[in-house]
């Protein structure tokens, strides 16, 4: 982890004065590793950088175990005396003595967030998820080890199919238009675009695919069992319990529970466990039961929409997508890694992030750029694209990944004006990509974000940009605001070089 207390250029110094600074981190670990996550804040974040830290100390008060430590100023000009209480959700408090730069306290802040999700990454190393839908169906859950291989096929495997319609759905009117209608040759590349138009049109029910259930408003929750398995039985276990053998677990579990109207039940899933030689320790067991379709009606309500589709995906990934050409055709997929990761508010930000996508149009906006970008260079720039070749093909991806950074900036901007909590929205995108905010520390990192064939601005922009959110009130016009706030955001990246 990059050090947050290397000063460079002038100091802006804020007076903050005696009040202590608190704030509280929402986290998936189990109550018996809340321990292990206290050492591995020390390990992992003061030991390296040890000459920034003093007066480290360790505590147990109200039950609760407390790892305290003080940033130094190198000339001590200040200090922070820092308290982290272990618990759901952990609490911290930062005392500023002295003229402390704002920037060393959001430093300071999202390192001690990013450190707790380091932590719980690796305990899902050695987790077992199950997941549930009642009425939907027993399948089983893709593993943490496979994470490389669930990617691949959320974005790759089922994108696989998608394009094998489209290129035989594309070849059909190719072939319909040049030999039964006999229309001439310069005019396939409309006929491409217009057969895009259709698949953007059916995009809801092409992205449902990559689902594994729906929720509706009569089957609405979501029900997560996850237990840490002791490092000392990862070994048993993984010789034991192969895929179906966990699947035989995850069935029994439902058939005693959720299939009889009964809740999941810590206690029937030691029984289980047990009756296959898994002995179950309870404070390692965590379960929760998450309003799905829910909080999707809250977020629609709020942004004056009909609820769209609700698709489950039950991988660890924490991810979301929303889809179709409409409003009333419109579809919103969720992981279950999602659900893990983040509380019932963070969930409904994201979820407005991507209603926004749904209710402003933006997957035709966004196709109306790339064919305009096509047309363009097949029909006026076909002599540029001959004689720059890649370069010319890289430059106009480029843009337009430029371009389809607004509307991303443009969504996070509506969830946080129509939902009312930017800090919510922002704590979730830290979360989710506390590994891009690392990288987005080292310079060139950060430019390739804003330059680099991804639709997203950097992660640290958007938490930046959230959290510095003033009078919201003010905004008229969001996307025009989006924008310009990427425009600056590239721009103050370059001056940096």
């Amino acid at each position: 982890m990059t050090t947050p207390f290397k000063q460079k250029g002038r100091k802006v110094m804020q007076s903050l004065g005696p009040k202590p600074l608190t704030f509280s981190v929402q986290t998936e670990v189990a109550p018996a590793d809340l321990g292990d996550l206290l050492i591995f804040i020390y390990q992992e974040y003061i030991v390296p950088f040890y000459t920034h830290f003093a007066d480290i100390r360790r505590w147990t008060a109200g039950g609760r175990e407390v790892l305290a430590f003080t940033l130094k100023e190198p000339h001590d000009l200040w200090h922070v005396d820092t308290e982290v209480a272990m618990g759901n959700p952990i609490q911290v408090k930062m005392s500023p003595i002295g003229e402390v730069p704002q920037r060393v306290l959001n430093r300071l802040r999202e390192d001690l967030i990013i450190v707790v999700q380091m932590f719980e990454e690796k305990i899902r190393r050695t987790t077992l998820y199950f997941a549930w839908v009642p009425k939907k169906g027993v399948i089983p859950e893709k593993t943490p080890d496979k994470r490389r291989k669930i990617v691949s096929r959320i974005f790759l495997g089922n994108m696989l199919v998608f394009f094998v319609i489209f290129i035989i759905f594309t070849y059909a009117m190719i072939w319909i238009t040049t030999e039964v209608f006999k229309v001439p040759e310069k005019y396939l590349p409309i006929i491409l675009v217009v057969a895009q138009f259709f698949m953007v049109l059916f995009s809801d029910k092409i992205v449902a695919t990559m689902g594994d259930w729906k929720v509706t408003t009569s089957d609405p929750y979501v029900y997560v069992l996850q237990y840490h398995i002791p490092p000392e039985q990862w070994g048993i276990f993984r010789e034991r319990f192969r895929k179906d053998t966990l699947l035989k677990v995850k069935k029994e579990i439902y058939d005693r529970t959720l299939a009889v109207d009964q809740p999941i039940d810590s206690q029937v899933a030691q029984e289980v466990f047990n009756g296959y030689g898994l002995t179950i320790r309870p404070e390692n067991l965590l379960t929760k039961k998450i309003d799905v379709h829910g909080i999707v009606e809250k977020a629609a309500a709020r942004f004056n929409m009909p609820v769209p589709k609700v698709m489950i995906s039950n991988v660890i990934v924490p991810n979301a997508a929303a889809t179709g050409p409409s409003p009333r055709f419109g579809l919103v997929l969720v992981t279950t890694g999602l659900l893990v990761q983040l509380d019932k508010e963070e969930i409904l930000a994201v979820v407005g992030h991507e209603m926004s996508h749904v209710r402003r149009r933006d997957p035709l906006a966004l196709f109306v750029v790339v064919s305009a970008e096509y047309l363009l260079r097949v029909y006026y720039f076909w002599s540029l694209f001959y004689y720059f070749g890649l370069l010319y093909f890289f430059f106009a991806l480029g843009v337009v990944y430029f371009i389809a950074k607004f509307f991303e900036a443009r969504a996070d901007l509506d969830s946080a004006l129509t939902l009312g909590h930017p800090e919510i929205l922002a704590g979730a995108l830290r979360k989710i990509g506390y590994r891009r905010i690392q990288l987005e520390r080292m310079q060139p990192n950060r430019i390739g974000s804003w330059l680099g064939w991804n639709p997203h601005p950097p992660v640290s922009f958007r938490v930046e940009r959230l959290e510095n959110l003033s009078e919201p009130q003010k905004i008229r016009h969001p996307f025009i605001k989006s924008i310009k706030d990427c425009i600056e955001g590239l721009i103050a990246e370059l001056r940096r070089i």
